[in-house]
């Protein structure tokens, strides 16, 4: 994969781009367990976190967890800046993003992370210049692995349908909603196929952005 044959570049956010220090991660879980009247276990906060066990829906029913009362909890008791002060940004991250200023061609963010909890990172990590859109799933824009927000995000940027691209993420759904918008799917294994559990196949799969960049 050379990333110089691409049009335009397309990335997930959490666990791909930056990570949150556990200490937050585990504060998170600990104040929706207190409403839930359920404790969560450490291996329990970190696949939910991580999205290991695919989809976050189907992994809460199988801890006998209602998705609908966890979600509206979980981004109660969510704060913006904590969150924000404990997320940091890969290292490899930003040099790959460096290198795609440097080409000058359209880069573009979708995520699953709310708009309330992702500006205030990008603001604190600087990172908001660096995309040419910027968009934050909703029921009106649809979820990954649905094709629909990436498409929202490519006509943001400009780009022809025609144009080649790819979508970088670290969960099955990314590379489920980069191969239905017609795109090539990178894989970033952040966590390890042992600690995930299973192997996700993409067209390209990696620990981190500096294989691309050595690719490149």
């Amino acid at each position: 994969m050379v990333l110089a044959e691409y049009d335009f570049h397309l990335f997930d956010l959490d666990g791909t781009l930056v990570d949150a220090e556990w200490a937050y991660t585990r504060g998170v879980f600990d104040r929706v367990g207190d409403r839930l009247g359920r404790r969560f276990t450490d291996r329990e906060a970190y696949v939910l976190w991580h999205g290991l066990g695919g989809s976050r829906g189907e992994t809460l029913r199988g801890m006998g967890v209602d998705p609908d009362r966890f979600w509206p909890a979980f981004h109660d008791v969510e704060d913006p800046i904590a969150r924000a002060e404990a997320t940091y940004l890969h290292d490899d991250a930003a040099r790959l993003l460096d290198r795609l200023d440097a080409v000058n061609r359209p880069v573009g963010l979708v995520t699953h992370c709310q708009r309330f909890l992702a500006e205030p990172v990008l603001d604190r990590l600087d990172l908001g210049s660096r995309f040419d859109a910027i968009v934050c799933c909703t029921d009106e824009t649809g979820w990954k692995p649905d094709p629909d927000p990436l498409e929202v995000a490519m006509d943001a940027m400009g780009v022809d349908p025609r144009d080649r691209g790819y979508y970088a993420g670290d969960g099955e759904s990314d590379v489920g909603a980069a191969w239905n918008a017609g795109l090539d799917a990178v894989h970033v294994e952040r966590v390890g196929h042992a600690d995930r559990g299973r192997c996700v196949l993409g067209d390209r799969r990696v620990e981190g952005f500096d294989e691309l960049l050595e690719a490149t």
